[in-house]
């Protein structure tokens, strides 16, 4: 790996992180005060000792992936916002175009991680934490692949 692409890991790692920052702290106001998902166990809720109300898990996985998708929508102006200006040059479409393929493969993505992350709360009671993260790992590995090499001028 020589260096230009290397500097542009790291950038596109960076840049992911605060989107995946943005995503993770809307998550989970969504899931503390609008759309009860997090359980008295969830690192967050431990961490900054909310109070949770106890729900079962089909309404948790539900409010959980609409959560999710609500976060999806402000995390990708982001994450679309930070790959622009600082990770990948844009030119291979037109803005209309690269914008429209962004944020369609990213849908894809959000939308495998979302089912993944409802199946695994529903079907196995996974914490919300640990089936958000394998949401979150889903997303990111798909999106680094098709931006590099699909949408934007690697």
């Amino acid at each position: 790996m020589d260096n230009a692409a290397l500097i542009q890991l790291i950038r596109y790692v960076l840049a992911g992180a605060f989107a995946s920052l943005i995503h993770v702290i809307i998550f989970h106001l969504i899931g503390w005060k609008i759309l009860p998902s997090l359980q008295a166990d969830d690192y967050a809720v431990r961490f900054l000792k909310l109070s949770t109300r106890a729900i079962n898990d089909a309404t948790r996985a539900r409010n959980s992936m609409i959560g999710n998708y609500s976060a999806f929508v402000i995390a990708n102006m982001v994450a679309y916002t930070t790959n622009i200006l600082w990770v990948f040059h844009g030119g291979k479409y037109d803005f209309l175009t690269e914008i429209v393929l962004f944020f369609s493969f990213s849908a894809i993505s959000v939308l495998l991680g979302t089912m993944l992350m409802g199946i695994l709360i529903r079907r196995f009671g996974l914490l919300t934490t640990y089936a958000f993260s394998a949401n979150l790992f889903t997303a990111v590995m798909i999106n680094y692949v098709v931006r590099k090499f699909f949408i934007f001028q690697g």
